[in-house]
């Protein structure tokens, strides 16, 4: 295998595990990627990367960074270096995924009927009833094929052994998925040859598997059920997204203001009356979604869509209060939920979580905070962490002080060193930290994962922090047959 001047100067970071490199080789996985991209010149590599650019550029692929102050669209950054995962790492994921998701599901009904998890002692109470995405209003309420977590992306990294660890769950409105389904386009308009002689997994299905999900759960027993993909508007910053998904799934894309309820069923306004709506695939947040049961002041929902949901006569994806699930501090349970529901070890492991709820681990946790990132439990996008190595003292004491004013709003883990996988960066290959996104997809028939996933970039040197929203970037993923 010839290498050019770019991939013998790549400095793999030490101590990490590096996708590409292991043992001073490149990976066999690898190889044949190496081999093509070798043949390239840096010329070549950098009109690929220019050809990206003008590609999102183009199709208006774009993602708010509210961090910059500023908080415009900007075009997504894309790496044109694959990131490759083998068939057994793929197995082992996709195994340990839907074991996670079963689990979850099953908590969701337990926690919102019965509750023995609780009553059981597995989970504490008080853990549950101070989540503020633990809604009452769910008590009780069936859902269709007691499916309440549809859509999940679940959040994966690998620490310096090569170990996956599950870092988050995902399973409000995740969202992601159109932007791995475009950087597998671009993929293909750059590098046509190389897809096929890798033999590299399709992504493609997604729509079709979601649109079927979504078939399944009208309530009515017609031929052609109507769906909505419900949008916050085009200043949400995945609209992109919401555009992108109901176009390759053939269904409208609505506003609260486009749809009403009368008699408890929705319905959508159209050119020629009234039509009623069967699933709505909503991503506006729960706190939004019926300003009659919900925040008053919200314009994004529709008045009344709560009492048509708990008739029966909507379907609504994913179920409404799935955030008690994936709060931070509820993501410590899950390995005892697997084993209580399931009667399993877990096949994924957590990442080691302290609450700062209980004192002896809050007092840990602020003897060591220099090794810890500290999370909101309810945060998401990057926002109002705590990165403890990059912190400096007047930080971390004006952070402390937040957490002693709710301690359950915050839990800590030990930094995880995440894996790097290399980056096309100014004429050369440079490593840069990633973690993975896989999204699974759950219906009657079971859930099925998309091989793939939306691999996520610390553009900056040295960097932990992957979020699009903090100015990550991301890569194709492909996973080999």
């Amino acid at each position: 295998m010839q290498e050019s001047a770019y991939f013998s100067q790549y400095n793999p970071i030490k101590g990490v595990w590096d996708e590409m490199y292991g043992e001073n080789n490149i990976r066999d996985h690898y190889s044949k990627v190496i081999d093509y991209l070798s043949r390239e010149s840096a010329e070549d590599l950098a009109r690929k990367e220019e050809l990206a650019k003008r590609l999102f550029m183009s199709q208006g692929i774009t993602f708010t960074v509210y961090s910059s102050g500023e908080g415009i669209e900007k075009i997504f950054p894309f790496d044109i270096i694959p990131r490759i995962i083998t068939v057994d790492e793929w197995a082992f994921v996709e195994k340990g995924i839907k074991q996670r998701l079963n689990a979850l599901n099953l908590f969701l009904k337990d926690v919102y009927n019965n509750q023995f998890i609780v009553k059981d002692g597995i989970v504490p109470i008080d853990i549950i009833y101070s989540c503020p995405h633990f809604l009452r209003e769910m008590y009780q309420l069936e859902v269709p094929y007691d499916i309440y977590v549809h859509i999940a992306g679940i959040d994966l990294i690998r620490d310096h052994d090569g170990t996956f660890y599950v870092l988050e769950d995902n399973l409000r409105t995740p969202s992601g998925v159109s932007y791995m389904l475009e950087n597998r386009e671009i993929t293909k308009r750059l590098f046509p040859d190389l897809l096929p002689q890798c033999c590299v997994r399709s992504v493609t299905e997604y729509p079709n598997i979601l649109y079927k999900n979504l078939l399944s759960l009208s309530p009515r027993q017609i031929s052609n059920p109507t769906i909505v993909l419900l949008s916050p508007g085009i200043y949400n910053s995945a609209y992109f997204e919401h555009t992108t998904l109901a176009r390759l799934m053939g269904v409208e894309l609505v506003e609260g203001r486009d749809l009403v309820v009368k008699n408890q069923k929705v319905y959508m306004k159209t050119t020629v009356g009234l039509q009623q709506v069967d699933v709505i695939y909503r991503r506006v947040d729960d706190d939004y979604l019926d300003p009659l049961v919900f925040n008053p002041s919200s314009i994004l929902g529709v008045a009344g869509i709560m009492g048509a949901y708990r008739t029966g006569n909507v379907a609504i994806v994913n179920a409404i209060g799935n955030g008690v699930a994936d709060d931070k501090a509820v993501y410590a349970y899950v390995p005892e939920m697997i084993k209580y529901y399931l009667n399993e070890e877990p096949i994924l492991k957590n990442v080691p979580t302290f609450q700062l709820s209980n004192i002896d681990e809050r007092q840990y946790v602020f003897g060591n905070i220099n090794k810890m990132v500290v999370k909101k439990t309810n945060g998401s996008g990057g926002y109002g962490m705590l990165m403890g190595h990059a912190s400096t003292d007047e930080e971390i004491d004006d952070y402390k002080k937040e957490i002693l004013k709710d301690p359950r709003n915050f839990i800590a883990q030990p930094t995880i060193s995440l894996s790097a996988a290399p980056c096309y960066m100014q004429g050369g290959l440079h490593p840069r930290r990633i973690d993975l996104r896989p999204y699974a997809l759950c219906g009657p028939e079971g859930i099925e994962i998309v091989p793939g996933g939306l691999t996520r970039v610390a553009l900056k040197e040295g960097s932990l922090v992957v979020n699009s929203s903090q100015g990550g970037g991301s890569k194709d993923t492909w996973v080999l047959a």
